[in-house]
């Protein structure tokens, strides 16, 4: 399985790709222009990600934009919600606007940062991505 790390921070990318390594071949994005250009070619490439680690400050364009430009890409694709990548927020805000903001866009995930190997390896089940 594949999966994409976008994270603007060194250490939060490097420790996500580490939990990840086991179970998914992992690229990293470092801001949303780069992100959208990851998932853009995995497409063209036919190698579509199965999860997105998505940060929501971050530099050229924010979580929030990519996570609307991602949806808005697979429904002008016709890529259903089988299909779709599963998106996971994280990020460092935990406030009600920014949750209900991510869930409205079509995330299907939020953890606050700091995260740890049970948090993400719990949603990663929950999605049906993984079996612990």
């Amino acid at each position: 399985m594949k999966a994409l790390v976008v994270e603007d921070d060194f250490t939060s990318s490097k420790i996500l790709q580490r939990l990840l390594v086991t179970n998914f071949e992992t690229d990293i994005a470092v801001d949303g222009v780069e992100a959208m250009t990851a998932f853009e070619s995995a497409h063209e490439h036919n190698v579509c990600y199965d999860v997105i680690f998505l940060d929501i400050m971050m530099p050229k364009k924010d979580g929030h934009q990519v996570l609307k430009d991602i949806r808005e890409f697979e429904k002008v694709n016709d890529i259903d919600s089988n299909n779709a990548a599963k998106i996971i927020m994280t990020t460092a805000l935990d406030d009600s606007k920014n949750v209900l903001s991510a869930f409205k866009s079509g995330c299907e995930g939020y953890i606050v940062k700091p995260y740890n190997k049970q948090k993400i390896f719990e949603k990663l089940e929950e999605l049906g991505l993984i079996e612990v």
